[in-house]
């Protein structure tokens, strides 16, 4: 009863008062410590996994190019169907292109379906010429860039602050285990004996 009246009154714990024990203080140090852990670490950590994912696709849209590619063989007529029952409009073919050093490079690109040998197709390949998926629009990289920062500095976040809970938890067993020895000690001695 008397966490309950207390938690409600603000920064109780930081008060002097006579019936503040150490455990109250040490508790007190936890929360602020977990809170501005979690937030400074928390902020830093989006900040850096957003600087990360922006970097990463900056470098592929320099990295990666379309490119003009043939079919070498038809594309086959039916579409795949995954095991989840999704399909594709799209089917994997066999393509050959040119690349910047001009060598003739071969690979298998995603086409539509029963397109026939010698079709111009344009495919994206990274830098050592292999076939790659586009580069994200810079619309897209932005916001991949703010979701994930954003999921990181919150995820590591919620992290420190569960510590800091489960810290604040096991000091709160410690003090309520301790009271054990004191009642047993002041306990008889308020009890009354009529005669």
């Amino acid at each position: 009863m008397w966490r309950t009246r207390d938690a409600r009154i603000p920064f109780w714990r930081w008060r002097h008062n006579a019936l503040r024990r150490p455990s109250d203080i040490a508790e007190a140090w936890v929360v602020l410590v977990a809170w501005v852990l979690a937030i400074a670490g928390g902020t830093a950590t989006g900040l850096a996994c957003a600087w990360t994912v922006e970097d990463t696709l900056a470098r592929q849209r320099v990295e990666r190019q379309e490119v003009s590619a043939v079919l070498t063989a038809d594309a086959p007529r039916t579409v795949v169907v995954s095991p989840a029952g999704q399909t594709d409009a799209r089917v994997p073919a066999e393509v050959s292109w040119t690349g910047a050093d001009g060598a003739v490079h071969h690979g298998r690109a995603l086409v539509d379906p029963g397109t026939p040998t010698g079709t111009a197709v344009s495919v994206w390949t990274d830098g050592t010429e292999r076939i790659t998926s586009a580069p994200a629009s810079p619309l897209d990289a932005a916001v991949r860039t703010v979701l994930l920062g954003t999921f990181a500095g919150a995820g590591s976040a919620l992290l420190v602050l569960a510590v800091g809970r489960m810290v604040r938890w096991r000091m709160e067993d410690r003090s309520v285990a301790s009271w054990g020895p004191e009642w047993e000690q002041v306990g008889p001695m308020w009890r009354r004996t009529t005669s």
